[in-house]
């Protein structure tokens, strides 16, 4: 079959390069990069490390406003379809790249197979959150990641066509824990020792376009009286500036890394202070504790297994957790074996 993949964001990278050596094994894939990640620290390194193929497309849409984002996606990805006539498009979590490849397959007629399908976080002020609803109401085939998923489509009355494949997020870890090991050196060029340091990232919009959230997470982190290494995105990067927000020197702010640095990183610190879902789970495949600084959260399992704690924005609750909060129990597999790939393209291909 010829299957026609949309990619865009760094998530939806590292889900690819389990994904797509797998899929042409035995099929024609197309990969489209829309360009809403454009920067090279948050693209071109990613499909240099993982050895994802060169994308056939490259939109090049870059960043803008929802509507004039999707809008431009839309109108060069019905164009590619009507030239290049896939069998199937597939896409990946809950991207504006995601919504925009979904709503041109349902338009066109061509079947949707939807990665990371059954997510929710019950808060549709989330644009992640009307992009994951949206795309699995109207794909022909949902994988998801785990049975929680699976139950929340039910709820929906989405019965047909889901499978529970487990997390190709897990593929990953398992692909490239290993090679981060070896290859990166990004401990030493930073000067850290192991689980000596607080990992942290910031990017949601919750938290990057409110003043007060944003203020009150780098005042935590601050205070915290800990060292911290946050790889600045580059929209926080900006707010923080256009709020005027003082970082201390115990933040040591750094470019966003590729995958291999990001795994070495997450594996060596001693606690992990996100807002991001795909780091959530990565904390949890590595055993390391996480804090997230969101309201709510789609990967519930985490959070029910111990080893993740909500603290929305919040200073003292942010630096109680960074202090105190401690897993007892081991991580339980509840996202798969790591074979989600595997077993998602074996579906595709029957």
């Amino acid at each position: 079959m010829k299957i026609l993949t949309v990619i865009g964001a760094r998530p939806q990278f590292i889900k690819a390069a389990a994904v797509s050596n797998k899929l042409r094994e035995n099929h024609q894939e197309i990969l489209v990069h829309t360009g809403q990640h454009y920067d090279s620290n948050m693209s071109d390194i990613f499909f240099e490390e993982l050895g994802i193929p060169k994308p056939d497309y490259n939109l090049e849409i870059g960043s803008g406003n929802h509507g004039y984002q999707t809008g431009k996606m839309l109108i060069a990805l019905e164009e590619i379809c009507l030239k290049e006539k896939p069998d199937m498009i597939l896409v990946y979590g809950d991207t504006n790249s995601t919504l925009a490849g979904a709503l041109v397959g349902s338009k066109l007629l061509i079947p949707i197979a939807h990665i990371e399908a059954g997510l929710r976080s019950f808060n549709k002020n989330m644009p992640e959150e009307q992009n994951r609803i949206l795309t699995d109401h109207i794909s022909k085939y949902l994988f998801v990641p785990s049975k929680t998923a699976v139950d929340n489509l039910n709820k929906e009355g989405i019965t047909n066509g889901v499978h529970n494949t487990g997390d190709v997020m897990f593929d990953a870890i398992n692909l490239f824990k290993e090679k981060a090991e070896l290859k990166s050196n990004i401990l030493s060029v930073l000067n850290l020792e192991s689980k000596n340091y607080i990992l942290s990232t910031i990017h949601r919009a919750e938290n990057t376009n409110d003043i007060n959230r944003l203020s009150n997470i780098i005042k935590a982190l601050n205070n915290s009286n800990e060292n911290i290494i946050l790889p600045l995105h580059p929209r926080t990067k900006k707010f923080i500036k256009d709020y005027n927000i003082t970082i201390s020197n115990k933040i040591k702010i750094i470019e966003p890394v590729g995958y291999l640095d990001m795994i070495k990183l997450m594996n060596h610190a001693k606690k992990i202070v996100t807002d991001s879902g795909g780091i959530q789970k990565e904390a949890y495949f590595l055993e390391i504790p996480c804090i997230t600084m969101r309201d709510e959260t789609e990967w519930v399992e985490t959070i029910n297994n111990g080893w993740n704690i909500l603290v929305g924005s919040d200073v003292e609750k942010i630096k109680n957790a960074i202090h105190n909060f401690t897993p007892t129990t081991k991580p339980q597999m509840v996202f798969g074996d790591g074979n989600a790939a595997e077993i998602i393209s074996s579906i595709i291909s029957q």
